[in-house]
């Protein structure tokens, strides 16, 4: 993977926990009902991918063809936590319930894949049962590895550590801001993919700039501890906020890597991955916000057949089809698809797998083909934002939609992200949004890609 790509968590999927809000009774969540059933198309995973799939293929397929299997209760759009962290949104603004996101004629089985069988076309669940697919769509999301740094998640149980990537410690964010006085405020970027790779960003950008409209910034330190070689994986946004943190007085330390968190000396201990000899070095902090490391799920990097060396679905990057099993397709963060894993890469891949997977249903060669696009709006403050958007070549290449310099931080493109995106992304789990390209084409007069 490279660099854009940004203890095992009971919240695996992207966007989907469980907070206890009852199903619908139109979908079917019993053991004995679900055992040995059989489906046109089953689709892992109810974050954006997979519900955007479902709403591609139900209606199509019809009534008891298409099926989906998510164990939560509750969908969030996780995009939003930075805004819910700096401050800027309410939690309970970025969650609907799962019924509610799913489409009517999809079965909801409200249960968890435990097991791939892809020669004989199944998956197993946890509550035992066998459910056999003519087709599979896997969309799984991330899981979050915090009990990989020594010290979490005990640490968040402390003051001043918390984390925009969980559910129970975005809301702390917020309140550590509230509560600095002085002293050091530590951001980490982890040693694997993660989803969102500006996130880690962002909310240090929020963060400076708050501590700056309160006077409260000469009392601050803003540290940004990164794993990756660059500050960005795009050289365009890259120098714009190589700009940024030279004139906020913002230290970048590059290669730098959180393995332990010591909440009783209120230290954050960072490994230097270019001199791992090197004992590692500690760091201050009287607020941490934890990037944790990332991986597939474990049920999906434990299925040798499926993935690829690096645990995750080993798909054609353009067609997004199985490279070993043609009745298989994979979308968003849990594919090996070399690009940044966020919501609008899902946008990006959806429109390219329904029409694939249609194709491959009606024996047809696969045309459609991947650009890569994705897109990250690097806030950097509230009311301003750099909407960066690209590609997957290597090295990545701007793919914007707008005329404009989009690397400049701007107000339209903080409240695109902060106002208009939600509802777009609200849309896409419709089946309603393939993302921007069409209307990149018309902002350039049909010369952009």
């Amino acid at each position: 993977m490279n660099g854009l790509q940004g203890g095992k968590m009971l919240w695996q999927t992207r966007g989907c926990y469980s907070l206890g809000v009852q199903h619908g009774a139109y979908f079917s969540t019993s053991q004995n009902r679900n055992a040995n059933k059989s489906f046109k198309l089953v689709v892992v995973g109810g974050g954006s991918g997979g519900c955007a799939s479902a709403a591609k293929f139900a209606s199509k397929l019809g009534a008891g063809q298409v099926a989906v299997i998510e164990p939560r209760d509750m969908h969030y759009y996780q995009a939003m936590w930075t805004l819910v962290g700096g401050g800027q949104k309410k939690l309970e603004q970025s969650g609907k319930p799962m019924q509610s996101v799913l489409p009517s004629k999809a079965e909801w089985i409200k249960d968890k894949v435990v097991g791939f069988d892809p020669d004989n076309s199944k998956v197993m669940t946890q509550n035992g049962d066998e459910i056999s697919y003519e087709f599979l769509v896997v969309a799984m999301g991330l899981q979050l590895n915090f009990d990989v740094i020594k010290g979490l998640p005990e640490a968040f149980e402390t003051p001043g550590v918390s984390s925009n990537y969980d559910l129970r410690y975005v809301n702390k964010t917020w309140e550590s801001i509230q509560q600095f006085k002085e002293g050091n405020c530590v951001f980490s970027f982890p040693n694997t993919p993660v989803k969102c790779a500006g996130a880690p960003q962002k909310i240090m950008y929020l963060t400076e700039k708050i501590l700056r409209m309160e006077n409260r910034r000469d009392h601050a330190n803003i540290i940004y501890h990164t794993s990756l070689p660059v500050i960005f994986g795009v050289k365009k946004y890259a120098d714009a906020l190589w700009k940024i943190v030279e004139e906020r007085n913002i230290e970048v330390n590059l290669r730098s890597n959180l393995v332990e968190v010591r909440p009783d000396t209120r230290e954050a201990i960072f490994q230097n991955l270019d001199k791992p000899e090197e004992a590692p070095k500690a760091v201050k902090y009287s607020m941490l916000h934890v990037t944790p490391p990332m991986s597939a799920p474990d049920v999906l990097r434990n299925s040798s057949k499926i993935v690829d060396e690096n645990g995750f679905l080993n798909v054609n990057k353009e067609t997004l089809q199985h490279m070993n099993y043609p009745n298989i397709f994979g979308i968003g963060d849990c594919t090996n698809v070399p690009t940044s894993k966020t919501a609008a890469a899902v946008a990006g891949m959806i429109g390219i797998l329904r029409r694939n997977l249609t194709a491959s249903m009606n024996g047809q060669p696969l045309k459609a083909k991947y650009d890569g696009y994705t897109s990250c709006p690097l806030v950097t403050g509230p009311n301003e934002c750099i909407l960066a958007e690209f590609d997957f070549q290597s090295p990545p290449q701007p793919l914007e939609t707008f005329p404009i310099n989009q690397a400049k931080p701007r107000w339209t493109m903080y409240n695109m992200k902060a106002h208009v995106m939600p509802h777009v992304y609200w849309q896409m789990l419709n089946g309603w949004w393939e993302g921007p390209k069409i209307f990149r084409k018309l902002a350039h007069l049909g010369m952009s890609r």
